[in-house]
């Protein structure tokens, strides 16, 4: 006797229940979606905000200062005023060409769900070992930043006493201070850049509140221990990353927090042949974050990583919205063939987001970008086919903040091209 498989049929699936995805689901069905499912791997939603106890959410869209779950909890109580289907504990498997979604967990088994529309908010993957390839000794007490945050916060087990921090990401940093609440002594932050990749307020209330110093343009070059971690060698780097000889410092630790970036999760759209972006490592989208397969949409790490959790949740509810009109037969069914204004970053800019722009879609179109290196003093050249359409004078621009610049249908001369953002001195 064959089990037979139960298939469901939605107008939305969204896969993911974190900031992007349960904002997402609520813009959705505010603007009239019916039959919504939101598959979420955890046994609860809220995604990494479950585990940030720290403060500082919510100031960008809800005014006030929360903490991850704080911030988790009210995103969820706006979905919660509709009807929408959560099902937490369900491990997406795969999503076929006809926008079937497989499916598996304790509570449902293996299901499959049929879908008109799909949005990936899958989030992002930290960084390990492996991808920066550090040589030496394969101790425990190496770990990702993210990983340990998990253990202390959820978990309640202290990770380490003595305690050392590759990379100068955010979450690094808010690690280094929370060690130090619980009596740990973080011995450092090493940053292979000439400069910071963390927020400014992090690096003020993390490392110089608690006296953490911050090692610009160095490295980890060995790990050495034998069951668990026993030493680290930091040396310093020149311009073109090789190590500086006689710059080895030598730190006695029993732990390795690794904070050196995040990779958006999209195994799921790379199996359907979505294309990636070369930079982010997200999907290719359009104006209404609708990437290379017809509706489906890419929103919040998944998409490219954020600083704030507040973009994020902007950005799911831009693609609920965008699910909601393309269902509505009003958008974000224009092909490629469709005249369209692909966008490249320029000098200084590491990458701008969307890739391409359906000029007859939107009257005005928000632009994303991160630059490449610490600017003063600055300005902005946006141009349209090599033709100066915007010109905007920046005192600072920083890798760690994400900026935005909103450009309006009207500013446009012509209805295919490309738009290019470059950084000149002002």
């Amino acid at each position: 006797m064959t089990d037979t498989i139960i298939t469901e049929r939605f107008d939305l699936v969204i896969i993911g229940a974190g900031s992007a995805g349960l904002a997402a689901a609520a813009a959705a069905a505010k603007a009239g979606v019916q039959k919504i499912l939101v598959l979420e791997k955890e046994d609860h939603p809220g995604g990494i905000l479950l585990q940030c106890v720290h403060n500082g959410f919510g100031l960008h869209r809800y005014k006030e200062e929360l903490t991850g779950p704080e911030y988790a909890e009210r995103v969820l109580a706006e979905s919660c005023h509709h009807a929408i289907d959560l099902r937490c504990g369900a491990m997406v498997l795969s999503i076929t060409p006809e926008k079937v979604i497989r499916y598996s967990g304790e509570k449902y088994g293996y299901r499959q769900a049929c879908a008109k529309t799909i949005i990936c908010a899958t989030g992002a993957d930290e960084r390990t070992r492996g991808a920066v390839r550090i040589p030496g000794d394969r101790p425990t007490g190496v770990m990702t930043a993210g990983l340990a945050q998990h253990y202390m916060n959820l978990d309640g087990y202290m990770v380490g006493r003595r305690v050392f921090i590759l990379g100068s990401g955010d979450i690094g940093l808010i690690m280094s201070r929370r060690v130090a609440l619980e009596g740990g002594q973080v011995l450092g932050v090493a940053e292979l850049m000439p400069y910071s990749n963390g927020l400014a307020r992090n690096i003020a209330q993390c490392l110089n509140d608690f006296g953490i110093p911050l090692y610009l343009s160095h490295t980890v070059r060995i790990i050495r221990g034998k069951d668990r971690l026993e030493q680290i060698v930091l040396s310093q780097v020149d311009g073109n990353f090789d190590f500086i000889p006689g710059t080895d410092k030598t730190f006695d630790v029993d732990t390795l927090l690794l904070s050196v970036g995040l990779i958006p999760s999209n195994r799921l759209l790379t199996d359907l042949g979505v294309r990636l972006h070369p930079k982010t490592g997200g999907p290719v989208v359009d104006e209404t974050l609708q990437t290379s397969v017809p509706g489906v949409f890419s929103c919040g790490n998944s998409l490219h990583v954020h600083d704030l959790a507040d973009f994020v949740s902007i950005e799911g509810e831009t693609a609920g919205l965008a699910a909601a009109r393309y269902l509505a037969g009003e958008t974000g069914r224009l092909s490629d063939s469709a005249p369209l204004i692909k966008t490249e970053p320029g000098e200084g800019i590491s990458y701008l987001l969307p890739a391409k722009l359906h000029t007859e879609n939107a009257g005005e179109f928000l632009l994303k970008f991160r630059v490449k290196k610490p600017y003063r003093n600055v300005a902005l050249l946006l141009k349209e086919n090599g033709r100066l359409i915007r010109k905007v004078k920046k005192p600072y621009l920083l890798p760690a903040e994400m900026e935005n610049l909103r450009l309006k249908r009207e500013e446009l001369v012509e209805p295919a091209g490309t738009l290019t953002l470059e950084i000149a001195d002002e």
